[in-house]
């Protein structure tokens, strides 16, 4: 399947981050509403991650407007990074989330006499908090996939951590209401650890791109391959990859019959970039031709 263009991926982006802030603003609004007159704080502690939602939707909204941008004098290769530096931002702040929820329940717990009983109208709310959720992570990983965005695929699985923690929350206020009180603090309590999870899975990945990580071996296998299959290229090395946001950008060393002309390497090693291209989301293909024997008959070959 070709590679999605920029147009496309910009546009699913806008469209599926537009749809999940929506819902955000509508959950968010009913369970603080609910949360606070009801007396559950599981569900308060669900709406601010709902309304940290709205934040990286934000953030995901202005990186998917400038990592598009064409390259500059200032950015070269690009600014695909800022998708990167987004994935990154959202980490931070479902970091930041988590460490104030499990503040705040560690400072109810300390008083568990004061703890109220809740009101039914929060279970209402935390199941449909619930079910919102999972239907808007399916949505946005669907499109996620489709035009294959890393940062679409981060807001998605933040969605997805919404969906359990209101799960979380539900079983919580469920106990609540059956006369276990401590249930309320303890499920707001374990809505903060799965923030926090969640928050450093993607903070640690968007920084390994940042530092320019090699690509997974099964991505760079594939990407040999197609070099090797090109039609003149004896071999290669020195093949480096690094993430550029969701594109790779790929050097290697192309080993060519050394008696080929200038022009019949270029016109290779333009054929092997291209294949590359083709059928995987490189954004560009630096290669180097390395003049190398004809194959002798067992197919071996000798570096000039």
């Amino acid at each position: 399947m070709p590679a999605p263009t920029d147009t496309q991926r910009q546009a699913a982006g806008r469209r599926s981050t537009l749809v999940s802030v929506a819902v955000n603003i509508v959950l968010t609004t009913l369970q603080m509403v609910v949360g606070v007159l009801a007396h559950s704080q599981a569900l308060v502690a669900d709406a601010i991650h709902s309304l940290s939602d709205l934040v990286s939707d934000g953030v995901v909204l202005v990186a998917n407007k400038h990592s598009h941008k064409a390259p500059d004098a200032e950015h070269p290769y690009g600014h695909r990074r800022f998708e990167t530096a987004a994935s990154m931002a959202i980490g931070a702040l479902l970091l930041a989330v988590g460490i104030g929820m499990l503040a705040r329940s560690f400072n109810v717990l300390q008083t568990p006499a004061a703890i109220p009983e809740v009101h039914a109208a929060a279970l209402v709310i935390a199941l449909l908090a619930l079910a919102s959720k999972e239907l808007l992570f399916r949505y946005m990983l669907r499109v996620a996939r489709r035009v294959r965005s890393s940062m679409l695929v981060a807001n998605a699985w933040h969605a997805r951590s919404d969906a359990a923690s209101s799960l979380v929350v539900a079983l919580g206020i469920l106990a609540n209401l059956s006369g276990l009180h401590l249930a309320d603090p303890l499920a707001a309590l374990v809505v903060g650890l799965m923030i926090i999870r969640m928050g450093w899975k993607f903070f640690y990945a968007a920084f390994n791109d940042l530092m320019d990580a090699a690509v997974d071996d099964e991505t760079e296998g594939r990407i040999r391959q197609h070099i090797l299959d090109t039609p003149g290229v004896l071999g290669i090395h020195a093949l480096k990859t690094r993430k550029m946001g969701d594109m790779i950008w790929v050097e290697v060393d192309i080993e060519m019959d050394g008696d080929l002309t200038i022009t019949e390497g270029h016109a290779i090693a333009v054929a092997a970039r291209d294949r590359v291209m083709e059928k995987e989301p490189v954004l560009d293909v630096m290669t180097h031709f390395d003049p190398v024997k004809r194959p002798l008959n067992d197919g071996s070959s000798q570096t000039h």
